[in-house]
C-alpha cells in the first residue's frame, strides 16, 4: 500500500514520498535524491527515462564513453572512476589493442606529462592522437601502419575537436582539460589510463599487463611509454607542502560546494571535484593559479551539463569568458 517507505495510506491509496496519498498510477519515482512525478522524463547519458507508476522504464541506447583529464594529474575514466596520478613521463590515456602483444588496433591516444609546479604534480602538455590500422611491436609501443581515417578538426567556443571517422573524438580546452569520447562500439576493447569502458567501474585499474590494481600509482606506472621514466612512488599533497597557500584554495574552491552549483549536487558529488580543486589550487605555484582553479570549477561544470544541470557559474571576476570574442 505504498509507493515509498512512510506513512500508511487508506486502502488503495499510495504513499508519494512527500507526505501525501496518491492512486498507484501517480506514484513518483526518485533519482539523485530527487522525486518525480509519474510521467515524468529525465536523461541518463543518451538515454530518456520515464517515471511509470514509480518506477523508472527507460529506452536502452548504447551510449558513447567520456573520459576526462585534466589539472594536476586527475582522472575521470569512461566507466567514471575518479582517482589522481602525477607521473612524469608520456602515458597510453586509451588505445583499443589490449593484452597481446601481436594485436591489431585502430588507435591510440598518449598524454605527455610535465611537472607544472614546484610541489611535484603534472599536468597533461600534449595529446598525441594515432589513427589507422595499428600493429603492436611490443608490450609498449604501437606503430600506425596506415592512416586511412577522416580527420575533421574545428574549433568550437573554447574547445578543439578532433573527430575521427572510427569513432574516436578528442576535445581539447587548449591548456590542461581533455576529453576523449568513444562510440559504444569500443566496450570492453580499450585499456589504458582511461580504463576498459564495460560499464564497471571497479576493474578500471587493469595494467597493462592485464593485472587487477587497487592502488592507482602501480597501475598508472604500467601505462608509461618509455622505460626511463621513473615510477610514482607517493601521493603528492600540495596543500602540505605549501601550507600557506591551502586557506585560499579552500575559500575559492567552495564555490563548487556552494548554493552556485545546488542543483548539480544531487545529481553529480561535489567532493572529489572539490578535493581536486583545492589539490590545483594549491599546487600552481609557478604562475597561472588561476587559471588552474578555473579549470577544476569548469570540470565539474561540464559534469553537471551531462548530467542536465546547467549551472550559470561564471561572473565578471569570476573566472569571465569574452563570448564576443569566442562567437
Amino acid at each position: 500500500t505504498e509507493c515509498v517507505s512512510g506513512c500508511v495510506c487508506p486502502q488503495g491509496l499510495f504513499d508519494d514520498g512527500r507526505g501525501g496519498c496518491v492512486e498507484q498510477k501517480d506514484c513518483p519515482c526518485s533519482h539523485n535524491n530527487d522525486w518525480y512525478s509519474s510521467g515524468e522524463k529525465i536523461k541518463v547519458d543518451c538515454n530518456t527515462c520515464t517515471c511509470q507508476k514509480g518506477t523508472w522504464k527507460c529506452t536502452d541506447n548504447v551510449c558513447y564513453g567520456t573520459c576526462m583529464i585534466y589539472g594536476s594529474g586527475h582522472y575521470n575514466t569512461f566507466d567514471g572512476k575518479f582517482y589522481d596520478f602525477d607521473g612524469s613521463c608520456e602515458y597510453v590515456a586509451t588505445q583499443d589493442f589490449c593484452g597481446d602483444k601481436n594485436s591489431s588496433g585502430s588507435f591510440s591516444i598518449i598524454t605527455e606529462n610535465v611537472p607544472c609546479g614546484t610541489t611535484g604534480v603534472t599536468c597533461s602538455k600534449a595529446i598525441k592522437m594515432f589513427l589507422g590500422v595499428m600493429k603492436a611491436l611490443s608490450n609498449r609501443s604501437a606503430t600506425p601502419l596506415s592512416a586511412i581515417l577522416e580527420v575533421v578538426p574545428e574549433t568550437v567556443g573554447l574547445y578543439l575537436v578532433i573527430e575521427a571517422s572510427n569513432g574516436v573524438m578528442l576535445i581539447w580546452d587548449k591548456k590542461t582539460t581533455v576529453f576523449i569520447k568513444l562510440s559504444p562500439d569500443y566496450k570492453g576493447k580499450v585499456c589504458g589510463l582511461c580504463g576498459n569502458f564495460d560499464d564497471k567501474a571497479n576493474n578500471d585499474f587493469t595494467t597493462r599487463s592485464g593485472l587487477q590494481e587497487s592502488n592507482p600509482l602501480d597501475f598508472g606506472n604500467s601505462w608509461k611509454q618509455s622505460p626511463m621514466c621513473p615510477d610514482v612512488t607517493e601521493e603528492i599533497k600540495p596543500c602540505d607542502l605549501k601550507p600557506h597557500r591551502k586557506s585560499w584554495a579552500e575559500k575559492e574552491c567552495s564555490i563548487i560546494q556552494s548554493e552556485v552549483f545546488k542543483i548539480c549536487h544531487s545529481k553529480v558529488n561535489p567532493l572529489p571535484f572539490y578535493e581536486a580543486c583545492v589539490h590545483d589550487a594549491c599546487s600552481c605555484d609557478s604562475g597561472g593559479d588561476c587559471e588552474c582553479f578555473c579549470s577544476a570549477v569548469a570540470a565539474y561544470a561540464q559534469e553537471c551539463i551531462k548530467a542536465e544541470a546547467c549551472v550559470f557559474w561564471r561572473t565578471p571576476d569570476i573566472c569571465p569568458i569574452f563570448c564576443d570574442y569566442y562567437n
